[in-house]
């Protein structure tokens, strides 16, 4: 007998697939009919052609020079993929193990609060699009500039979040903790961040959201290689089904780095949240 929340998983899963399946019908019949250019909005049909033909490896696989899972990813649209996957996963971390510290020490002391807070508003809305210029002035084209515009997209959400769990930890808790004898390395380590962890994971969610958005942006402007890069490519030579397909890989790899934060919030949360899986 099959579980009921396994048959509600299924049926939930159905419904989100009707509306793209449908458009999807949609756009190929328009496009069939010839009611826009194939130029400028080729069919879904052609796109996806574009795109499996972007997955298959130029050459054949020579044991000799190459192993098979470096030549199973030498396909155009699968190095792209990893690479752009590279630098986000690089620049997120060094995001993440800049904005932990200095969210944490904010968080628990006013004065440095205080200190850091007016140029932390000053600098929190400039979007790290603008940094592109300094960018490439300090660090050239290549990886650096990249890897620099990520960890400044996912800073900002990182701290902020960081700054406000431990700010909102509830003083009852920290005065029990006291009462019992715990001193600032035990109520820090036992208290503050076990309550401020489920705001600490959702800026981490979206830091790497906003990385992922980051990465594109900074592959058409300071590297030859990645997602990002080959859509400004394709532009170049009006290839829209290479354009639309580089997108859709886009979505989906933010679908599954986002399914990954999920349940990785899930799992370390579940003390929080009463989860027993």
């Amino acid at each position: 007998m099959i579980p009921r929340t396994s048959v509600v998983t299924r049926l939930s899963a159905l419904r989100g697939a009707l509306l793209p399946v449908g458009l999807l019908l949609v756009w190929e019949l328009a496009s069939r009919a010839g009611l826009f250019s194939a130029v400028v909005l080729p069919p879904p049909s052609a796109v996806a052609v574009r795109w499996f033909h972007s997955l298959i490896p130029a050459l054949p696989h020579d044991p000799q020079t190459q192993s098979y899972a470096e030549w199973l990813f030498s396909g155009e649209l699968p190095h792209d993929a990893v690479a752009s996957l590279g630098r986000v996963i690089a620049g997120f971390a060094i995001g993440v193990a800049l904005a932990l510290p200095v969210g944490l020490l904010m968080g628990t002391s006013d004065r440095l609060y205080g200190l850091v807070n007016p140029l932390l508003q000053i600098l929190r809305p400039i979007p790290p699009i603008a940094y592109i210029p300094l960018a490439i002035v300090w660090f050239g084209l290549g990886n650096p500039p990249a890897l620099f515009l990520i960890a400044i997209g996912t800073f900002f959400p990182v701290l902020v979040n960081t700054v406000a769990g431990v700010r909102q930890v509830d003083s009852i808790y920290i005065r029990a903790a006291r009462n019992l004898g715990a001193g600032p390395w035990t109520l820090f380590r036992r208290v503050i961040l076990p309550a401020a962890s489920p705001f600490v994971l959702a800026g981490m969610r979206i830091g790497i959201g906003t990385a992922f958005i980051v990465v594109i942006v900074a592959e058409m402007i300071a590297v030859s290689d990645g997602l990002g890069y080959r859509i400004l490519e394709a532009r170049e030579y009006m290839w829209s089904d290479k354009i639309i397909g580089g997108m859709l890989t886009i979505g989906l790899l933010g679908l599954l780095i986002d399914s990954a934060m999920s349940r990785l919030n899930d799992h370390l949360l579940r003390w929080h949240r009463g989860l027993e899986r």
